[in-house]
């Protein structure tokens, strides 16, 4: 098992600190997120049903063609690599490392990239993935580049595959609208601008003949029936999103300049973390740890991503906490 954000029992062991304690920002979810209400009876007493109005709710709001719903973005992960032969994949090195994680274990050549060499290497490979933005550094792409790599991979029956988990507050940069295209695959999820991470619930959005045969990989029921109900109105509740998006932005804007104040600021981000590099991070994630603030850490390069604080109280906290690293002082 690969190491993620969001350990915090493991954090609390560790340190001796009790599990309400904590100030959890080691996740890049949403801290306010989608207000979810009492789900209908129905959907606990019956199998999924198809026709319940969840697909119909994706398409709108992802504007794409057509979308398969799984439970969360970590089975399509898991399960693209098997419809695929053994084949050459290209992908930032520093990026969510399940993907290669996932294509490697399944026999795939996985080529570490750097955006600078994407374009150099692009002859080289079968599939393309790309994180946008990107996580941990926030890095994005214009859409016409990343139309035109899916087109030199297409003509020779390639993909691109474009994990935008954290695209919600930015849907300008999407490429969902162009998933009708044979070998664009997108993939979405209600985990971290939704704060829905507990629901389970993903979407792949590609053209018909490819989510079919993810969809005979999955198996029947993927996601379940009070997840469904949930999504379908998280989806469709339009002023909420609005309203959380420019949340967000100024919100992550006070992240920055928060951070800026201990340091030469963060170097990427996005509206739901800032990532920042620094020579002593492991040293700075131990010293906020003991305080009972948890961030997620990166060994290579040697970097921490600090999710949003929710309330006015867990702002006050980080920022006192920040004061007391010796390293800033």
């Amino acid at each position: 098992m690969l190491e993620h954000g969001g350990n915090l029992r493991q954090a609390a062991e560790q340190y001796g600190i009790p599990l309400d304690q904590w100030l959890d920002l080691s996740t890049g979810i949403n801290p306010d997120g989608w207000p979810v209400p009492m789900v209908s009876p129905a959907s606990w007493l019956h199998l999924p049903q198809e026709n319940d109005g969840l697909e119909e709710a994706a398409r709108d709001y992802y504007q794409a063609s057509h979308v398969l719903p799984v439970a969360g973005s970590q089975v399509a992960i898991q399960a693209l690599p098997l419809l695929r032969p053994a084949t050459t994949v290209g992908m930032l090195s520093l990026a969510y490392a399940e993907h290669a994680y996932n294509w490697s274990r399944q026999g795939h050549t996985v080529l570490s990239l750097s955006v600078d060499n994407i374009e150099q290497y692009l002859p080289e490979l079968d599939v393309l993935l790309l994180i946008h933005p990107n996580n941990p550094t926030g890095q994005t792409y214009r859409v016409e580049h990343l139309l035109d790599w899916h087109q030199q991979l297409s003509k020779r029956g390639g993909w691109l595959i474009v994990d935008e988990a954290f695209m919600d507050s930015t849907p300008q940069w999407s490429l969902a609208a162009y998933t009708d295209r044979p070998g664009l695959i997108v993939l979405r999820s209600l985990g971290k601008f939704f704060g829905l991470a507990g629901a389970r619930c993903g979407f792949v959005l590609a053209e018909p003949v490819l989510r079919a045969r993810l969809k005979e990989v999955l198996g029947p029921w993927a996601v379940s029936g009070p997840t469904r109900e949930v999504a379908r109105l998280a989806l469709s509740d339009a002023p909420w999103q609005v309203s959380t998006r420019q949340k967000l932005i100024v919100q992550a804007e006070r992240l920055k300049q928060l951070l800026s104040c201990y340091s030469s600021g963060p170097d990427g981000g996005t509206s739901l973390f800032q990532w920042q590099q620094h020579s002593e991070a492991r040293v700075i994630c131990d010293a906020l740890a003991r305080q009972g603030i948890w961030v997620r850490y990166f060994e290579y390069p040697a970097s921490l991503r600090f999710g949003l604080p929710g309330t006015e109280g867990q702002w006050h906290v980080l920022q006192q906490a920040l004061q007391r690293v010796e390293i800033f002082a």
